[in-house]
């Protein structure tokens, strides 16, 4: 009898172990068989996760095509900016210590054409209230210079502005400093421009070639074409935007020593040429400026570094079409009257154009000087207007102008015939199916 119970414990004992070893030779042939599966199903998750970043970094269709910015960072007051990001300095106020900074390599501008690449859509506006900020945000170095098809528009602009008005609009001071600067920014542009659009510019043993303009700038002799110029014309004379450096003196004040200003439409170089910063935006009456913004300012120049390269937007209203200078506010060269007061009240809004500006500004790391490049982008309000949700968010972004910057913007002048326009076609767009609640997933500030 105990011998029968032992051998039905070995006899089970050995079909247990049979079963194991049978199992675990399945599980094995299952691991094998399934391995190409497994790799399948990896490639295809890998897949999954490339198509949702690629289709993240497509420029959305608003963007004509072109690679948007970075996502801006909520735009702050100038003053929270300087304390939170930038750190304090002692050194003596007009002295600098050049700096090993070098900005980096730009990458070429994908499938850039003079051509055929639209300017990038800024609508800098918010719907109210209006805040007096300076907006500054965070700038990607590769897009320090924006260029696009309106190159050749604003190229003949300046070609034609420089030839009639010379030193009136583009000017150095022949202090040493401040013409190291103004040479120092056209070293900074030949070497960017070449990187950032080589199918235009071309890097030389001297300088650069525009390719489509034809000329040749020499930086160390400082010619176009052979012809001895200021260097800040030099300057002008590659990009889209308006120049200006700014230099600490001892006072611990920057006055505008330096600059290439063509095509401003509501001020002059010559006006404002040698004057400190504050009085730069008091004497043009910028509204809040003494209350909200100096102090951040200064604060902001004295502390901004070579590496620390910031941007900021701005919108105008203008009603006439020239981009260099608004003949609706008086003549370019009368010395006073000059002001929203002279322009025609309630013109039709076929002559009503939005003003739009896009600053950077940077300090150089040899000389010094603080760079503002200005680069305005101009559009008949009748053409934004068609672009979803923008009559609607501007109407309600200049009701909500407070009465200084209403007065500082002209609103008085035409207002009444933009706001009917405006909230008509706002009206159209809801009728045709817009829905106002996804506007902030459409478009984002400041586009």
């Amino acid at each position: 009898m105990e011998s029968a119970k032992l051998w039905l414990r070995d006899n089970c004992n050995a079909e247990r172990l049979q079963h194991v070893v049978k199992s675990t030779r399945v599980k094995r042939l299952l691991t094998v068989k399934a391995v190409p599966y497994v790799l399948l199903a990896l490639a295809a998750v890998a897949l999954l996760v490339k198509f949702v970043q690629d289709k993240r970094k497509r420029p959305r269709t608003w963007l004509s095509g072109r690679p948007p910015s970075p996502d801006p960072e909520k735009p702050t007051d100038v003053t929270t900016y300087a304390e939170k990001r930038m750190k304090a300095t002692d050194r003596t106020p007009g002295t600098w210590t050049p700096s090993d900074f070098k900005r980096p390599a730009a990458a070429p501008y994908p499938e850039w054409s003079v051509t055929d690449t639209r300017p990038l859509p800024y609508r800098p506006f918010r719907h109210g209230p209006y805040h007096i900020t300076m907006g500054l945000r965070s700038m990607q170095w590769d897009e320090w210079i924006e260029l696009d098809n309106h190159y050749m528009r604003f190229h003949e602009d300046k070609k034609r502005r420089i030839k009639a008005r010379g030193s009136k609009c583009c000017l150095t001071n022949p202090d040493p400093r401040v013409w190291d600067g103004a040479v120092e920014l056209l070293e900074e542009l030949s070497a960017y421009l070449s990187e950032r659009y080589p199918s235009m510019f071309k890097k030389t043993e001297v300088g650069v070639d525009n390719v489509v303009t034809n000329e040749s700038f020499d930086v160390k002799e400082l010619t176009m074409n052979g012809v001895k110029e200021d260097p800040m014309q030099l300057c002008a004379r590659l990009t889209q935007d308006d120049l200006a450096i700014m230099f600490e003196k001892e006072d611990g004040q920057y006055y505008l020593l330096a600059g290439a200003i063509l095509l401003a439409g509501f001020w002059r170089l010559e006006d404002k040429y040698g004057m400190p910063l504050s009085e730069i935006h008091t004497s043009g009456d910028v509204p809040g400026y003494k209350q909200k913004l100096e102090k951040g300012m200064m604060n902001f120049m004295r502390r901004v570094k070579p590496d620390g390269a910031v941007i900021r937007n701005n919108y105008f209203m203008q009603v006439d079409d020239d981009l260099a200078w608004s003949s609706s506010i008086g003549s370019e060269d009368a010395e006073d009257g000059i002001g929203w007061f002279t322009a025609e009240k309630d013109r039709a809004i076929k002559h009503h154009y939005f003003r739009s500006e896009r600053q950077s500004l940077r300090r150089l790391p040899r000389s010094g000087g603080v760079v503002f490049t200005i680069r305005t982008y101009f559009h008949p309000v009748t053409e934004i207007a068609e672009e979803p949700y923008v009559p609607g968010r501007l109407a309600s972004a200049v009701r909500s102008w407070g009465e200084d910057v209403a007065k500082y913007k002209g609103r008085e002048r035409y207002g009444d015939v933009l706001l009917e326009f405006l909230d008509r076609k706002h009206e159209e767009q809801v009728a045709g199916g817009l829905d106002v609640s996804h506007e902030e997933g459409v478009r984002t500030y400041p586009y």
